[in-house]
């Protein structure tokens, strides 16, 4: 499913070794850090199963009689995607490939944002935020921009916590995105514009509408939002898969850049998992 040549070439710029010992290949790192992404390990755990598992060892390219990383090598490989960051770049080649192979007419995307709780409070890169009737969240924000049919991710925008999703939520819109459609939150020129600017057609809950009577008024605000909310429903469940199956529920490691690359590796795997479904729907 994944031609995995230029993701290789596009990690090459990495060396993972500590001082004095060989590095470790990047495309294998790479493929380590999905596997703690779809079973939610930690680095410790993620070291502990690949020399433990054979299925892990065959994927990331170990043969059964080699050594493989210990955990400081996941946090030097980290460190460096964060250096040349590489994390978005990994994420467009890879989502190209998927949509080439699921995404076979554009028709619309869904456009929603989650709050992540940060790794620490003392995190000071992370912001806190308030929601009515929730308790107050120091972390980041996830932008999603995702396809309104198959619910695969296209686009990925992190910011902290307190950042108006109206404004930050057009760098989670894709090039031709068709109807997009949005919460209440995404009202206002600002992301309307930046939708038409793109070639589509925003699709925004809305809050108020004028009409002759009360009756009349809710019956027309219904009618606009209710097929919105139907559509726009589907972005929940991209959320629910990561926060419940992919351990977003807490970023892992401290700072906006490694924020970013937990979530875009969120994006990737789960990208993945959803275009093989999707494929063996088709076929």
């Amino acid at each position: 499913m994944i031609d995995w040549a230029p993701v290789s070439g596009a990690l090459g710029v990495i060396s993972c070794a500590a001082k004095g010992e060989p590095a470790w290949p990047p495309l294998a790192l790479f493929k380590a850090m999905l596997l703690s992404i779809w079973h939610d390990l930690s680095d410790v755990k993620l070291a502990e199963a690949l020399d433990d598992r054979a299925s892990f060892r065959r994927f990331c390219g170990f043969s059964a009689s080699e050594p493989t990383p210990e955990r400081t090598a996941f946090v030097r490989f980290r460190k460096s995607l964060a250096t040349h960051g590489l994390d978005k770049a990994l994420f467009e080649q890879i989502t190209r490939q998927l949509k080439s192979r699921a995404i076979k007419v554009k028709t619309g995307t869904l456009v929603d944002a989650a709050i992540i709780a940060s790794a620490s409070e003392a995190d000071d890169q992370g912001r806190w935020v308030k929601h009515k009737g929730k308790p107050a969240v120091h972390g980041f924000k996830a932008y999603v921009g995702a396809d309104a049919d198959t619910a695969l991710v296209e686009e990925v925008a992190v910011t902290p916590a307190n950042v108006n999703d109206g404004r930050a939520g057009l760098d989670a819109l894709p090039d031709n995105p068709g109807e997009v459609f949005a919460d209440s939150a995404y009202r206002g020129d600002h992301f309307g514009d930046a939708v038409r600017a793109r070639g589509g057609t925003p699709r925004i809950v809305a809050t108020g509408m004028w009409g002759r009577d009360e009756a009349e008024t809710l019956g027309r605000l219904a009618a606009w939002n209710q097929p919105i909310h139907r559509i726009r429903a589907r972005i929940e469940k991209i959320f629910g898969t990561w926060k419940r199956s992919y351990g977003l529920r807490r970023m892992r490691w401290r700072g906006l850049a490694k924020a970013a690359i937990q979530i875009r590796l969120t994006a990737i795997a789960y990208n993945m998992k959803r275009s093989l479904k999707i494929i063996a729907a088709v076929g």
